[in-house]
């Protein structure tokens, strides 16, 4: 008789992770099931900045735009410089669009194009 009392308390004792399976899994899945349909229900897209490389600009950047005063140079060695205005060689350094040369709106759109600050 003590045997079939040790029997039954084996049988009636689960492992822990069963549990976890009969009563959590199934509001686990409903869970990720709605997350799931809400990541792809909305669609937030963001547009990142668009990279100009030489010769296939879709906009106008060779022509100055009111407020784009950051001048795009390429110099002898062919790096890609921008000059913001107050630095020491603003005022001397031409836009030539044949050369793929161009003016910016903001720093950040002429370090996305590829370009880097002038150091003077």
């Amino acid at each position: 008789m003590g045997t079939s009392v040790h029997a039954n308390r084996l049988r009636r004792r689960r492992p822990w992770w069963r549990s976890l399976l009969r009563y959590r899994l199934g509001t686990v899945l409903v869970m990720l099931a709605v997350t799931s349909a809400a990541y792809f229900a909305v669609d937030v897209r963001h547009d990142l900045p668009r990279v100009h490389s030489y010769g296939s600009s879709t906009s106008n950047s060779a022509v100055r735009k009111v407020g784009c005063d950051i001048k795009g140079n390429i110099n002898e060695r062919g790096e890609r410089i921008y000059h913001m205005p107050g630095q020491e060689y603003y005022l001397a350094t031409r836009i030539n669009p044949t050369r793929g040369e161009r003016w910016f709106c903001s720093q950040w759109e002429a370090w996305w194009a590829g370009w880097r600050k002038a150091k003077v």
